[in-house]
């Protein structure tokens, strides 16, 4: 997970060029417990880093989505529409959505996995 930048709300990004892959971490998922709703965003919305861009519910809490790096959506994962608890089986497989990079220099402000888990502890 190297490549992988993470916030300290629980959520992770991927990026290749100028588009990144949005999900939450592991971590996030243990922790909401089993996922019964995803609410994302529209393909075409633009995000500014750090704003809610959707939510995850389950039977235990609800939680913002906030979002790692200010992008235009370019697609959302459908299948969590029908299917939350993919959340639970693989949420780094079973990202939430896909987007344009609007300013790569923001990918500085957020961590790597070995800060992402000293604040696990």
């Amino acid at each position: 997970m190297k490549d992988y930048k993470f916030t300290p709300t629980h959520e992770w990004v991927l990026v290749s060029g100028h588009h990144a892959t949005i999900g939450i971490t592991d971590y996030a998922q243990k922790s909401l417990g089993s996922v019964v709703f995803v609410d994302l965003p529209s393909v075409g919305d633009s995000i500014s880093q750090q704003d809610v861009f959707g939510a995850v519910e389950s039977v235990k809490a609800a939680s913002d989505l906030m979002m790692p790096i200010s992008g235009k959506v370019l697609e959302v994962n459908d299948a969590l529409t029908n299917q939350p608890e993919l959340l639970n089986e693989d949420p780094v497989k079973h990202y939430l959505i896909k987007i344009e990079v609007k300013d790569l220099s923001e990918l500085d402000s957020l961590l790597d996995f070995d800060s992402y888990q000293k604040t696990l502890h």
